[in-house]
């Protein structure tokens, strides 16, 4: 519960405690510090077992801890009744960047087997524009070229 609480923060609240109560009422004052934490567990116990019991036998299982949105994920991602782990490690971060590149660029994606072939066609293809080029003049009555995708 009180974790992250060093020791010098203890021996703080320890005699701002001595401080404010006197040795005298400390004693009682902890009792009932202790009284009320134990009576607030009790409490939440009870209601924890009736919220199990009014949602029935298909949430047996049910942990309020998973309420929790990080371990409520982690539990899910770690669950492998999806095919989550198939999934990820048929991935390849690398390919899809290569190929979200080349799509930008203009070019065709390369794959390995036809790594060889398409080596010869860097110009870009019919109807899109090449961003990485500096465009010529255009003549008077030219219109710019038209990316119906960025608009």
């Amino acid at each position: 519960m009180f974790n992250d609480i060093g020791p010098l923060e203890l021996v703080t609240i320890v005699v701002l405690a001595v401080l404010v109560f006197g040795p005298e009422k400390l004693p009682k004052m902890i009792q009932d510090v202790t009284r009320t934490i134990r009576k607030i567990r009790e409490f939440s116990e009870s209601a924890k077992a009736d919220i199990r019991e009014e949602l029935g036998p298909e949430f047996k299982d049910f942990e309020f801890e998973d309420l929790n949105p990080k371990t409520f994920i982690r539990k899910q991602l770690d669950n492998d009744e999806l095919g989550l782990k198939e999934i990820r490690n048929g991935f390849d971060l690398k390919k899809e960047m290569a190929e979200v590149t080349d799509a930008v660029h203009g070019r065709e994606s390369e794959t390995p087997s036809s790594a060889s072939s398409s080596s010869s066609s860097t110009g870009s293809t019919g109807g899109t524009v090449d961003m990485t080029k500096k465009r010529e003049k255009l003549a008077p009555e030219e219109r710019p070229p038209f990316d119906a995708d960025a608009t």
